[in-house]
């Protein structure tokens, strides 16, 4: 089993993404630590609270004595110019951005040889939808906090992030244009991020290091104008 006996963290891991991740690390032997504001067998709280990830990380170490492996997965707030308030937007940067980095800072002792740090990010990294800009700064920072840590934490934990681009969280099968828009020919599914991710803590990934690997099928390389994959324009709505 390829991670027996190691410990992986792993924030927002109740659902999607961050529960597929956790199961496929059990599969492979991993004992996995999960903190969320969803109830849940480890640890129940909130991210963008500096005691919270104090408890939660004496917890972990208490229990474990080591840490091989940091997911930050956690969803932060999405909302938009229009409607975003200021202590919203921070509550956003505090759950994607600053959690990632005290989390980081407080298991620092403890990580083991060989360990490695993967960050969520999103393909809104690099590109937007209207009325998004709390989540998308916060995925922007941590893709930037990403090669920041890197380079801090040469020679004692690697740090990498995954961008996913549409991922459906509950494995639901698109035709049409919906799918054809990807160049892989289909939307993601949860798997698609989790098997990334275990590659990136593994060994065999030893010299990938600082990186961020957009995994999208495609889609932020393809561009789209009218009458596309099945796309239109309707000026009338």
């Amino acid at each position: 089993m390829l991670f027996k006996d190691k410990v992986a963290v792993i924030t927002g891991g109740v659902q999607g993404i961050g529960k597929a991740i956790g199961e496929e690390f059990q599969k492979e032997g991993a004992t996995i630590c999960v903190i969320d504001k969803q109830p849940n067998p480890y640890f129940t709280g909130d991210l963008a609270e500096e005691q919270t990830l104090c408890r939660f990380a004496e917890k972990v170490i208490h229990d474990y004595k080591k840490v091989d492996y940091l997911i930050n997965n956690a969803l932060p707030l999405m909302k938009g110019i229009d409607e975003c308030s200021y202590d919203e937007f921070n509550y956003a940067l505090r759950v994607g951005v600053t959690a990632p980095f005290y989390l980081t800072k407080l298991f620092l002792p403890y990580f083991s040889p060989g360990a490695a740090i993967v960050n969520i990010s999103s393909s809104r990294d690099r590109m937007s939808q209207p009325q998004t800009e709390s989540y998308t700064a916060a995925k922007g920072g941590i893709s930037a906090l990403t090669h920041s840590l890197a380079v801090s934490l040469a020679g004692k934990v690697r740090v990498n992030s995954v961008s996913p681009g549409w991922i459906d969280t509950a494995f639901r099968e698109y035709t049409g244009p919906d799918a054809i828009q990807h160049p892989s020919g289909r939307v993601g599914n949860p798997l698609d991020i989790a098997n990334l991710v275990l590659f990136l803590c593994s060994e065999k990934a030893g010299f990938i290091n600082g990186e961020n690997i957009c995994v999208d099928g495609g889609m932020t390389k393809q561009m789209i104008y009218h009458n596309d994959f099945g796309w239109f324009l309707d000026l009338h709505n």
